[in-house]
């Protein structure tokens, strides 16, 4: 890590010199007070702060920083900056500085605000105070990124109001603006603004207001109302983009047929028109509109973003048509084409064409890939997985270093007292501003301290794609092992779905109420204690690792037998449920892969792909970080039928 203060640092190895990692997890005589002084800094009750008992403590910036914090915006920018220097390697440098930008901008001290700001700050509420203070020494550049801020279909922070205000009277926002915005609050559903933004308009937009009020009862109006809109006919781009939107989505096949009435008669920019026809083809390939895919196939060329060319080749797959796919495959842009998925499919279209040669060639390149589509590239031509594992070693005398680093202690010392959530802050916050060695460090202590769920977390702020052993660790190890076996499941494929559902934290919430390891519903849980004759162990006993795994292996034992032994099946029905699997399955195309890469949702599609794959890194990791001998999927997945008679129960 970056670390600027020699000094600082000095004293902190000095007074941390016997440490070692057995002794670290123990409590230092002044935790105690720390937590107390910690709660009551929060609560403002300072003369519950025993400052000698904190004194000198590793995580007395902490409490510094709350009292720093009460005293905004009153306190000198010169106060603030000095606490920023010397916290500069910790996350309250940069707490203390949103806070202050905050706190000075609310007051209109805006010369203290970019006495304390680096740059532009995080978030529209701090972004317009900076661009507001900005105003007088920079007023281009705060103009033009004030116009970005209003540009936006939702209410921003009041923060915003003064920044909009000047720049409106300045005639940096004019009505255009108004109207651009007020569209874009339309197709968002943000009625309120959208009514408030429409009383800033004057008469000349009368019309466009009336045509807007029109296509909101109707969107079949879209033929009907005028299509020149407000002066020189710069309304009618935003406002033909927000109802052929909401249209498109509504109705795709009438949104069509409007479309092509009205489109070659309107005034719009090309940006508004491509737009609206890239709005038509994805719906159109998403909803399989048949009677749209001529238009569909002679626009494409022409609009040719990812997402629809992408949905044009899966729909070309859907249907075997290897000569279409191939046709879109070649229109992506180099970046996508490069991938292993798109490369397997291009040599899977040369395959079936006939032409062998080019198959191998795009094959090899595909099985370049560490990911599903790339496993099943090698597996087509006989090579082993390409796993890119690299490895990191460090002697004892550096890892002593590496557990005297101040941040390391702090992180430390905010666990010993429970906080839990500042500790990753301050570990990911010197993760982030790592060298790649000391980065690699911190990963290698996180494995030895047994942090998995930060561990993984280490390796993907610090963009360790490579560190296998880092980013799949062997975490609760014994207990996949035991229930693994114990329900006769892949113990590495409950750990490729473990690590996929929870990057392995154990008390893992997902916004649907899913928890744990493996990502349980409350009502799955209940289920499953029912099944197995144990209590129901509730939305906090669930969270219990080992009984986590316990019902994730028997809840994916059940799918994998629905399945007749099929993972892939069983996978996909893990992440969205058995009743969508068993109705794709009666419409899939039947060859595993076709079945995987026409899955209807992104979510599923991705969840089956990384699950399997990482099945394949755990047990080559398990096997010395080799892939010899390790195969992604078994000879029955790969050849048999994916439709209804994969169903054990049909």
């Amino acid at each position: 890590m970056r670390y600027r203060h020699p000094v600082r640092r000095t004293a902190t190895w000095l007074a941390a010199a016997a440490l070692s990692l057995p002794v670290l997890a123990q409590a230092q005589p002044s935790d105690s007070a720390l937590r107390d002084a910690l709660a009551a800094a929060r609560n403002q009750q300072w003369e519950r702060v025993d400052e000698r008992a904190i004194e000198g403590h590793v995580l007395a910036g902490y409490v510094e920083y709350h009292r720093l914090r009460n005293r905004l915006p009153q306190a000198e920018p010169a106060q603030v900056l000095d606490f920023i220097e010397r916290h500069r390697d910790a996350p309250l440098a940069e707490w203390i500085r949103g806070q202050a930008i905050s706190r000075y901008g609310e007051a209109g001290r805006y010369a203290s605000v970019l006495a304390v700001a680096d740059g532009e700050p995080s978030g529209a509420e701090r972004q317009c105070h900076y661009y507001t203070a900005l105003l007088g020494s920079a007023p281009q550049a705060a103009a033009e990124a004030g116009r970005k801020l209003w540009r936006v279909g939702q209410s921003q922070p009041s923060a915003c109001n003064t920044l909009f205000e000047r720049l409106r009277a300045s005639g940096e926002i004019s009505e255009f603006d108004v109207w651009e915005r007020k569209m874009l609050a339309w197709q968002q559903g943000e009625s309120s603004l959208s009514s408030f933004l429409g009383r800033q308009l004057g008469s000349r937009w009368q019309e466009a207001r009336d045509a807007k009020a029109r296509l909101q009862s109707s969107y079949a109006a879209v033929t009907q109302v005028p299509t020149c809109l407000g002066p020189e006919c710069r309304g009618s781009g935003p406002l033909f983009a927000a109802a052929m939107h909401g249209f498109t989505r509504a109705d795709t096949e009438a949104a069509f047929e409007a479309w092509r009435k009205i489109a070659p008669h309107l005034p719009i920019e090309e940006a508004y028109r491509h737009a609206i026809e890239e709005d038509l083809i994805f719906y159109s390939l998403v909803r399989n509109v048949a009677n749209n895919r001529g238009w569909v196939d002679d626009a494409l060329p022409r609009i040719a973003t990812p997402r629809v060319l992408e949905l044009r080749v899966r729909h070309a797959l859907a249907g075997r048509d290897w000569a279409d796919a191939l046709r879109w495959l070649e229109m992506m842009p180099e970046e996508s084409l490069s991938e292993s998925r798109w490369q397997y499919w291009k040599a899977r279209a040369h395959e079936q064409l006939g032409d062998q040669q080019r198959a191998d060639v795009a094959y090899a390149l595909a099985a370049q890939g560490r990911n599903f589509f790339g496993f099943a590239a090698a597996d087509r031509i006989g090579r082993s997985y390409s796993l890119n594992l690299e490895r990191s070693g460090f002697d004892e005398h550096y890892r002593e270093e590496v557990a005297r680093w101040p941040a390391v202690l702090r992180t430390e010392a905010l666990m010993r007292i429970g906080e839990e959530g500042l500790a990753n802050s301050e570990w990911l916050n010197a993760v982030a501003t790592a060298t790649p060695r000391e980065a690699r460090a911190l990963a290698d202590y996180a494995q030895r301290r047994g942090w998995h769920a930060r561990l993984v977390q280490t390796t993907i702020t610090a963009g360790m794609w490579d560190a296998l052993d880092w980013r799949f660790p062997e975490a609760y190890r014994e207990h996949f092992l035991y229930w693994g076996n114990h329900t006769g499941v892949d113990p590495f494929l409950l750990m490729g779905i473990a690590r996929r559902e929870s990057a392995y934290n154990p008390v893992a919430l997902s916004p649907a109420g899913a928890r744990g390891l493996m990502q349980i519903m409350p009502g799955t849980a209940t289920q499953l204690s029912r099944q197995l004759g144990v209590s129901d162990p509730g939305p906090y006993g669930i969270l219990d690792p080992e009984l986590n795994i316990r019902f994730g292996s028997v809840y994916i034992r059940d799918m994998i037998a629905r399945y007749r032994g099929n993972r892939l099946a069983a996978a996909a029905a893990y992440n969205a449920g058995p009743g969508r699997v068993d109705r794709w399955l009666r419409e899939a195309p039947e060859e595993f892969d076709l079945f995987v890469e026409t899955i209807p949702f992104r979510e599923t599609r991705d969840y089956v792909q990384a699950v399997l794959s990482y099945r394949v890194i755990f047990e080559s990791l398990a096997n010395g970080g080799s892939s010899e001998g390790v195969s992604m999927l078994s000879p029955a997945e790969t050849t048999v039928r994916y439709d209804g008679s994969l169903l054990a129960r049909n």
